[in-house]
């Protein structure tokens, strides 16, 4: 048996081989050390190979699927080696190979994967050469989901737009060529990762492997004959899944073919800041827009939200059927809800098919679809007449799969056990064949209930019962009080501590004809419900659709309950550039703050007169809410849901990019300022004019002068790029950004709202015109917590700063110098005469941030006279 088992785990190194042992699944040798360290086993041994024995642990074939994905969870891949023949029939030892290769991206199982969310696996390919990377720099990106048959496939002009693009899809495995040129990448490294030797990306056997798994000749109705590099990475999945699923996935026949300018692209930092699937401190999904927005009734509903959140439209057409699909159910709330209870009773469809193509279904799958099936028709029948365009369409193409259904109901019996080798799966008077086989089962059952009965009488033993059990087949069971009351022809089979167990020749005999009958009953079952599943597999195209169809109709029934609980509007979308926000909320704030009521607030950007929005406040006023709740109105009116506003109207926006908090990447050796600045970077590179930026607090991390120097230029240079500028929001503590607007004419300042009061400040947050010239940090601190003698001391610095308090030759009052050389290391060059208060006091009180350019050049010629005339006297 070890001999077996070693080469077996020969072919499969780098995997926790998990080798069928009857009812167990063993572990031997390091693999059994490992995994009782993670699972929380027993580690024993058996046998012993040279002078030590063998470490050993187990655990129950019944109960396997849960221990593999916690193996699978902690970064570890699965080989699952079953027995290939019946033990009873074997010579010497039973064969055994692997039949499934368990790897993050390849669950599918119930309990095995969240049923809210895709489990994807990626390939990335691209030119293998630096020298071929210069000469075209295409990269091919190809994903799929097992468990769903979804399988998509795109190109990257730039290697950047491939990372930001796997980032999106966030894939639990990627699969990648060996010695590989691909650029490095820190995000690519935090996946779990496969590697393939480059055969399995050759470009020459790249189309055909593809198209024989579609079972298509050509690959030009899938839009993608022209990705050259993503046909290599699909084909290199589809090699990746056949060898270690160990059969065709036959679920996957379609191949959806995207470029990334088909929707709004969102990169990585603009789905984290703004906490679209989970938070950005606790990483969880409550409190973000996704768990906010999800009302859906089915698993498939939430997997089809999910992406449209990360994946929002760009053509109006599209956003507007979406727009009125909601609306209409929004404006039919008897409808929606008979509608959503049918399809609350709907299993996942799209996960059930894919068990059933790869030959993982048992009888209660079965059951789930057919259930599932019989509350199509109720559906199609309310969206068919449905003023919707888009519902309609769907309820006219909702194929309810009728006959699928009633193979279902015509074969499998109504209450199946979970085995498939228990018997009991396949209705009496479907096959006469079977029929016969539980006659016989059942008469044999009978004759040995009458057989007990009959001994009890022969015997004068009223205690005497029949028995079975695995190992001993068939018994006679008498106690020990009664053992000398036994007959001659009683056999001895089995000594227990309170009596014996017993056979006779006419037990034995009835025994082998129910025990044959039985094995060949269950070996029938299972023929037959093998043939069940490949008719209901050959129809997984239809299934699959008819799943895609519920998806939507959940999904978009379920923003509508959204949208109604919570009093939302229906945008207008355009291809202008103004987006108009008239008292717009944050969907997710608004709900959870619970000792005030939510402030909303108006927002008005476009490209000619208000396209960089200058905001100041102090920290707590709201400016961070006002940025996020904008992007997202955007975000959710393209991606076609109803938006938190009483009106909306949104130009279409091809990319969000914000930059929004404080965050560092020790990982990979980035500070805060590092990573704001790489994120700034990108933003300069990559917005256009059909972009909205959103920018919280440029420039911190560095010395004031150093963040107030970049946060000027970066606001520059978004108001003027290309000529046209970028629709941005920009807040700030840099209270000195507000004289832009008296150069840049599309720039706007606007505050939140303050106010002082007995020496405390209330927030308003409102958001209103003008500029301010403080920041509140000292009230906000005592807010917080601060001691009080720090906040009085702080008072004292900050009055000393802001009255240029200078003392000698330019050295700050605040400070004492220990001796003569610290005093002259201290001094610095000061813009003033120390004794010109005059001047002085002149500068401080000039309002800057509401002076016109002229007004501010007659009052510096004026201070150049004064200057003149204090010099000549």
């Amino acid at each position: 048996m070890l001999r077996q088992y070693m080469g077996i785990k020969g072919q499969y190194p780098d995997a926790i081989l998990f080798f069928r042992m009857g009812d167990f699944y063993e572990m031997f040798f390091d693999d059994a050390r490992t995994a009782s360290k993670i699972l929380g086993i027993t580690l024993t041994s058996r046998g012993t190979l040279g002078e030590e024995k063998v470490p050993m642990c187990g655990v129950p074939h019944h109960a396997s699927k849960s221990y593999v994905a916690k193996l699978v969870n902690n970064g570890l891949k699965v080989a699952i080696c079953e027995q290939t023949e019946d033990p009873k029939q074997s010579k010497g030892i039973v064969k055994r190979e692997v039949i499934r290769l368990v790897t993050p991206g390849s669950l599918i199982d119930e309990g095995e994967v969240d049923d809210k969310s895709n489990l994807y696996m990626a390939a990335l390919s691209g030119p293998s050469t630096p020298q071929d990377r210069k000469k075209r720099a295409t990269y091919g990106l190809a994903h799929v989901d097992l468990s769903t048959g979804e399988f998509r496939v795109t190109e990257a002009q730039t290697w950047e737009q491939l990372i930001e693009e796997l980032s999106r899809i966030d894939p639990a495995e990627v699969i990648i060529p060996e010695n590989t040129y691909l650029p490095k990448s820190e995000t690519l490294s935090s996946y779990y990762r496969e590697t393939l030797k480059r055969d399995a990306f050759d470009p020459g056997r790249a189309g055909d492997i593809l198209r024989e798994q579609l079972g298509v000749r050509s690959l030009a109705g899938f839009g993608c004959q022209d990705m050259t590099w993503g046909i290599i990475s699909a084909a290199a999945l589809v090699s990746y899944l056949q060898d270690n699923q160990k059969v065709i996935p036959g679920h996957i026949k379609e191949l959806v073919s995207y470029r990334l300018g088909d929707y709004m692209f969102l990169d990585e930092s603009t789905c984290e800041h703004l906490e679209l699937l989970k938070t950005l401190r606790r990483q969880s999904v409550k409190g973000s827009l996704v768990q906010m927005l999800n009302k859906t009734v089915t698993p498939m509903g939430s997997r089809t939200l999910k992406r449209w959140i990360l994946y929002p439209l760009i053509r109006i057409e599209s956003i507007r059927r979406r727009l009125g699909a909601v609306g209409w159910f929004k404006d039919s709330p008897a409808l929606r809800e008979e509608i959503r209870e049918e399809l609350g009773k709907i299993y996942d469809i799209e996960r059930l098919n894919g068990r059933i193509v790869l030959k993982r279904a048992n009888a209660r799958d079965l059951l789930a679809l057919k259930f599932s099936l019989q509350r199509l028709p109720a559906v199609k029948e309310h969206l068919e007449s449905s003023t919707s365009s888009l519902l309609s369409e769907i309820g006219l193409r909702l194929d309810t799969l009728r006959d699928v259904a009633d193979w279902i109901e015509e074969a499998i019996h109504k209450d199946p056990p979970v085995s498939l080798k228990e018997g009991g799966i396949i209705k009496e008077g479907y096959d006469d064949k079977l029929d016969e086989l539980i006659s016989l089962s059942r008469s044999g059952k009978g004759w040995i209930a009458e057989f007990a009965a009959s001994e009890q009488k022969r015997t004068g033993i009223s205690s005497l019962k029949v028995g079975y059990n695995r190992v001993f087949g068939y018994y006679i069971e008498i106690s020990k009080a009664n053992m000398h009351l036994a007959p001659p022809d009683y056999i001895r089979k089995q000594t227990l501590v309170n009596g014996e167990r017993y056979i006779t020749e006419s037990l034995k005999t009835m025994e082998e004809q129910v025990l044959d009958a039985e094995e060949r009953r269950v070996a029938l079952e299972l023929e037959i419900f093998s043939k069940i599943c490949d008719d209901i597999a050959i129809e997984n195209g239809r299934i699959k659709e008819t799943a895609h169809l519920i998806s939507e109709i959940d999904a978009l029934a379920g923003l509508a309950e959204t949208a109604e609980a919570n009093d939302y509007v229906c945008p207008e979308v355009d291809e202008g550039s103004d987006i108009e926000i008239v008292e717009g909320r944050h969907p997710v704030v608004e709900q959870t703050v619970r000792d005030e009521d939510f402030v909303p607030n108006d927002v008005h950007l476009d490209s000619t007169d208000h396209q960089v929005l200058i905001i100041t406040g102090p920290n707590m006023a709201g400016k961070s809410t006002i940025l996020r709740q904008t992007a997202l109105a955007v975000l959710m009116a393209q991606m076609g849901s109803f938006v938190p506003a009483s009106k909306a109207v949104i130009g279409i926006v091809d990319r969000i990019f914000t930059r929004v908090g404080a965050s560092d990447d020790l990982a990979r050796g980035q500070s805060t300022f590092m990573v704001e600045m790489n994120e700034t970077a990108n933003i300069l590179r990559q917005a256009t004019p059909k972009s909205l930026v959103i920018l919280d607090e440029i420039g911190r991390g560095t010395s004031t002068y150093d963040g107030l120097s970049i946060a000027w230029s970066v606001a520059e240079a978004l108001h003027d790029r290309g000529g046209k500028g970028v629709r941005t929001l920009f807040a700030t503590h840099y209270h000195e950004l507000t004289a832009l607007a008296a150069s840049k004419q599309r720039v706007k300042n606007f505050n939140i709202a303050v106010r002082e009061w007995n020496d405390q400040i209330v927030f308003l947050r409102k958001l209103v015109p003008g500029g301010t010239s403080r920041s509140y940090g000292l009230e906000v601190a005592r807010i917080a917590g601060l001691p009080e003698e720090v906040i009085v001391r702080a008072r004292e610095v900050l009055e000393s700063l802001e009255s240029a308090e200078f003392e000698g030759r330019g050295r700050s009052g605040l400070a004492h110098p220990s001796s003569k050389k610290d005093e002259e290391e201290l001094l610095q060059l000061n813009l003033f005469n120390p004794h010109d208060d005059k001047l002085r006091d002149w500068i401080r009180k000039l309002d800057v941030s509401s002076m016109t350019p002229l007004e501010a050049l007659t009052e510096l010629h004026h201070m150049k006279e004064y200057l003149d005339y204090e010099t000549d006297n």
